[in-house]
C-alpha cells in the first residue's frame, strides 16, 4: 500500500460518520423551502411574471366618508398605453364580498366609508402608466363628517344599509346579586395593530380560453377566495381558479380581496395577464387590521382573593365593514375572564361599524384585547389586598374540569397553576450594572439620553388563553391525499404554507406512517380539494390530521398483502426507520422492498367535533380546544423618560405534544416577539379616520435590537385527546399573552396604572421622585 493509499485510509476512518438526517414526528425537521428562502430565490407573488403582461393600479379614496357624486374615467382611458379603466359599473356579478359578511362592495358607487376604499382601476403597459392614469380619474366627493368614535356609532346615522351594529353578546352566567369584599374597576383601550406582513400584497391574473381566469396570489384561504371572486366576476367556481404562490408571511388573513378581485377584473375585460403590485402604504390602506377595543372592568373578589364575579363591558371598533368581526367578539366575550375561574360573570360585547380603517382577523384577535384588561385588574386587586400578584393567580387558575362563563366545561388539559408556577420559580436576571460603561442596560439603547439612577425594575405577569379552530358551529375540514410511486410519497393538500410549518409537518407525518423519506408536499390551487383557511392552528390540527388519515390508509394497502402471507393482522406490524418487521420477529422486510414498484395512494378527510353558536345569553360549547401561557416580564423603565427596555420574557406554554422541536421554539419566539411590538410600539394611528404615516416609518415595527431574551421555561405536553396527535396550536398564545404581562411589569416599576396599550411614554413617567 502507498503512503498516499494508507494516508488516505486513515482520513477515512478518522472521519466523523455523517449525522443521519432528522425525520418523523418529534425530530426537528428543517423547513424544504428554508435554502431557497435564505439565498432570496423562492419565487413570491411579486417576482412574477407572462407574456404580454399589463401592470394594474387602484385608486383608492382619500376620505374617510363621502358621497360620490360623478366618477369621470375619460382621461384615464384617453391616456396613452392604456388599455382598461373598471368602476362599479364593470362588476359583472355581486357587487359586494366580505370575509365574514359580504357587506363590502367591489368598488365603491355612492358612499366611501374609509379612507383607501377602491373606487377604480387601471391596467395599462407600465407600472408608472398605470399610476398616472388611476390618479387622472376624475371623482367628485361630497365630503361628510366620519364617524370615528365607536362610543358614537350607537347613535349615529346609519353607515351601512346594514346599520352600525354588528353584534351584540350579553353573556349572563351565575347570580347577578353576587358580590365581593374587594372590588376594582379600571378602563382599556388597546390601540390599533397591523399585521405588517413582509412582503406587500401582490398577484397575477390570467385569462383563460374558456372565458374564465386564474389568479396566482399569496392566498391563505384560496378556496372562499376563488369562490368570493367567481360570485364577483359572475363566472361558475369551476371557471375560477386560485393558485397559491410563495407566501412571504402570514399572522392574519394575508391577501386584501378589495386587491384580488379588480386584479381578475382588468385581466377579463383585455384578455390579457395582469399583474399588481401593491405600495406598502396601499397595503397598509387596503387590508384589515387588529380591531381597537375599548374595555370597561369591575372585579369583584372575597377577602382571600378568589374571584366572585367579573363585569364587563367590550367595545369593538370594527371599522367601515364587518369582515370577521364577529368571531372576533365571541372570542373576546368568551375570554373576558381569562383563564381563571369566576362563579359569576356578566359581560356586554359590541361590535360596531365608524369609518376608520376595517377590522378582521388578527393573530390572538378577541382573546389579545381582553387579555390586557383582566391581567390589568388582576394587578389591580393584588395591590388592593396585599398579596403577591402570581399568589393571587395561583388562587383564581382554570383547570380541567372548570366552565367558562359561557358554561362550556373546559375538557381539555388546562395545566395553568403549573404554568405560572414554571414561571414563578424561574431564576430573576442578573440587575443592570451600577456602572454607565454598558450602554445597552439603559431603555434607550446606545446613545440613549436616560441615566442609570432613573432606571426602575419590574416583575409582571400575565396568564393568557385562545380558541383553536372555528367557533360557534364552523365546519372546520380538510382533505389530503398521500401518493407513493417509485419509493416517493406526494402530499396533495390545499392547507397553504404560511410560515407556520405546515409543509414540514406533512412531511413528517408522511414518514412518521410509512417510513419513507423523501416526501414532497405539491404546490396549492383550487384544483385539489378545500383544506379552509390558515389560521387559528387550523393545518396542523385538521389538515395534519387529514394527512395523517390518507397516510394510515396507504400504509394499510402497504401492509395488507403481507400481513396476508404471514396470516396476521396489519395491526401486528410496524414500521421503524424504514423497516417492516412483525410483533414476533418472523417478518423484516424494508419499505423499499415491499412496495416494489407499487404505486398506492388515498385520500382522507378530518373534521373535529362540532361547536354550537353562543345563544341570546352568551351560553354554548362554542370553541373546539384552548390552548394556555403563561409570562413573567421583566423590564426596565426609565422613569423620567418614559422609556421602556424589557429585559426578559420566561414563558411556559401548554403544547400538547411537542411535533418539530426548533420549528415550535422558533414559532413560540416569533409570537412573543410579536407581542412586544403590540405592547410598545405598534399603533396604526389615525385622525378622524385619516391613517396617519401609513409607512414603515410611522408603524413602529420591533426590530431584533428590541427583542427580549425569550426563556423557553416549561412546555407542558399533555395531549389533547380530542386533537390529530394530541397536538396544540402555538404562536398565537404568545402574542395574546406578553403584551399583558409586560403592561404588568411596568406597572410594577412604575406603579402608574397602565390602561392603554401601546405603553406610551407619558404613561411610564413618574413624577416627584
Amino acid at each position: 500500500m502507498s503512503n498516499e493509499a494508507a494516508t488516505a485510509t486513515t482520513a477515512a476512518e478518522a472521519a466523523p460518520a455523517p449525522e443521519p438526517i432528522p425525520h418523523g414526528l418529534g425530530a426537528s425537521l428543517p423547513a424544504a423551502d428554508a435554502r431557497a428562502k435564505t439565498e432570496g430565490t423562492f419565487p413570491y407573488a411579486a417576482d412574477l411574471w407572462a407574456e404580454g403582461l399589463l401592470w394594474a393600479a387602484v385608486l383608492r379614496s382619500p376620505h374617510p366618508h363621502a358621497r360620490i357624486k360623478s366618477i369621470d374615467t375619460t382621461h384615464a382611458r384617453e391616456m396613452p398605453g392604456v388599455r382598461a379603466v373598471v368602476t362599479h359599473e364593470d362588476v359583472p356579478g355581486s357587487p359586494l364580498h366580505g370575509r365574514g359578511t359580504a357587506d363590502r362592495p367591489v368598488f365603491a358607487s355612492e358612499v366611501v366609508r374609509h379612507h383607501g376604499e377602491p373606487i377604480a382601476a387601471v391596467a395599462a403597459d407600465h407600472p408608472d402608466t398605470a399610476r398616472l392614469a388611476a390618479a387622472a380619474v376624475i371623482v367628485e366627493y361630497e365630503v361628510l363628517d366620519p364617524v370615528t368614535d365607536p362610543e358614537q356609532a350607537f347613535e349615529a346615522e346609519p353607515l351601512h344599509p346594514d346599520g352600525n351594529l354588528i353584534r351584540h353578546i350579553p353573556l349572563r352566567h351565575g347570580d347577578p346579586d353576587a358580590a365581593g369584599d374587594i372590588v376594582v374597576e379600571g378602563l382599556y383601550r388597546i390601540g390599533r395593530q397591523d399585521p405588517a406582513p413582509i412582503g406587500a400584497e401582490a398577484g397575477l391574473a390570467v385569462p383563460r380560453p374558456d372565458g374564465g381566469v386564474e389568479l396566482y396570489l399569496a392566498s391563505t384561504d384560496p378556496h372562499t377566495d376563488r369562490d368570493r371572486a367567481a360570485a364577483c366576476y359572475g363566472l361558475e367556481p369551476e371557471r375560477v381558479k386560485v393558485v397559491v404562490t410563495g407566501v412571504p408571511g402570514a399572522t392574519a388573513d394575508r391577501e386584501d380581496q378589495g386587491f384580488q378581485l379588480p386584479l381578475g377584473l382588468l385581466a377579463l375585460k383585455t384578455g390579457c395577464p395582469v399583474k399588481l403590485t401593491a405600495t406598502r402604504e396601499e397595503s397598509f390602506l387596503g387590508h384589515v387590521h387588529r380591531h381597537p377595543t375599548l374595555l370597561r372592568y369591575r372585579h369583584h373578589a372575597d377577602a382571600e382573593g378568589r374571584l366572585v364575579k367579573v363585569e364587563a363591558q367590550i367595545l369593538l371598533d370594527a371599522g367601515a365593514y364587518a369582515d370577521t368581526s364577529s368571531e372576533a367578539l365571541a372570542a373576546a366575550v368568551g375570554f373576558a375572564c381569562g383563564p381563571y375561574v369566576v362563579p359569576n360573570a356578566f359581560i356586554e360585547g359590541w361590535a360596531v361599524r365608524t369609518n376608520n380603517p376595517p377590522s378582521g382577523h388578527v393573530r390572538g384577535e378577541g382573546a389579545m384585547q381582553v387579555c390586557a384588561a383582566y391581567e390589568a385588574q388582576m394587578d389591580k386587586l393584588a395591590k388592593k389586598l396585599g398579596v403577591d400578584p402570581a399568589e393571587l393567580r395561583l388562587r383564581n387558575a382554570m383547570a380541567t374540569g372548570d366552565v367558562l362563563p359561557t358554561g362550556q366545561t373546559v375538557t381539555c388539559p388546562a395545566p395553568v397553576a403549573e404554568l405560572l408556577q414554571a414561571v414563578r420559580d424561574h431564576p430573576l436576571p442578573a440587575l443592570p450594572k451600577d456602572t454607565p460603561e454598558d450602554e445597552w442596560l439603559l431603555p434607550g439603547g446606545p446613545e440613549g439620553a436616560g441615566e442609570p439612577g432613573a432606571v426602575r425594575r419590574g416583575v409582571g405577569y400575565g396568564l393568557g388563553m385562545v380558541h383553536m379552530l372555528g367557533a360557534e358551529g364552523a365546519d372546520e375540514v380538510s382533505t389530503a391525499t398521500v401518493k407513493v410511486h417509485d419509493g416517493v410519497a406526494t402530499v396533495l393538500c390545499a392547507a397553504v404554507e404560511t410560515g407556520q410549518g405546515f409543509a414540514t409537518l406533512a412531511r413528517q407525518i408522511v414518514q412518521d406512517t410509512l417510513g419513507i423519506d423523501e416526501v414532497h408536499v405539491a404546490p396549492v390551487d383550487t384544483d385539489q380539494p378545500p383544506a379552509g383557511a390558515g389560521c387559528r392552528g387550523r393545518h396542523t390540527w385538521v389538515s395534519g390530521g387529514a394527512v395523517e388519515r390518507a397516510a394510515k390508509m396507504v400504509r394499510t394497502q402497504l401492509l395488507q398483502p403481507l400481513a396476508h402471507k404471514f396470516g396476521m393482522s396489519t395491526e401486528l406490524l410496524q414500521i421503524t426507520d424504514g423497516k417492516i418487521t412483525s410483533y414476533d420477529g418472523v417478518l423484516s422486510t424494508t419499505v423499499t422492498e415491499a412496495l416494489d414498484g407499487k404505486e398506492l395512494w388515498a385520500t382522507a378527510q378530518c373534521r373535529p367535533h362540532p361547536t354550537e353558536p353562543l345563544n341570546e345569553t352568551g351560553q354554548g360549547d362554542a370553541f373546539v380546544g384552548m390552548a394556555f401561557c403563561a409570562i413573567r416580564a421583566v423590564v426596565d423603565v426609565d422613569i423620567e423618560l418614559g422609556s421602556v427596555r424589557v429585559v426578559e420574557l420566561a414563558l411556559a406554554q401548554d403544547v400538547g405534544r411537542v411535533l418539530n422541536p426548533a420549528q415550535l421554539e422558533a414559532r413560540i419566539e416569533a409570537g412573543v416577539t410579536q407581542g412586544v411590538g403590540i405592547a410598545l410600539t405598534e399603533n396604526l394611528r389615525s385622525a378622524r379616520g385619516l391613517i396617519r404615516h401609513p409607512d414603515l416609518t410611522g408603524y413602529s415595527l420591533p426590530t431584533a435590537l428590541d427583542a427580549p431574551d425569550i426563556r423557553i421555561v416549561k412546555l407542558v405536553e399533555e395531549r389533547d385527546v380530542v386533537a390529530p396527535f394530541g397536538a396544540k396550536a402555538v404562536s398565537a398564545v404568545p402574542v395574546v399573552t406578553s403584551p399583558a404581562a409586560i403592561a404588568s411589569a411596568v406597572r410594577a416599576a412604575t406603579g402608574r396604572p397602565v390602561n392603554r396599550l401601546p405603553i406610551r411614554p407619558q404613561a411610564a413617567v413618574v413624577t416627584g421622585q
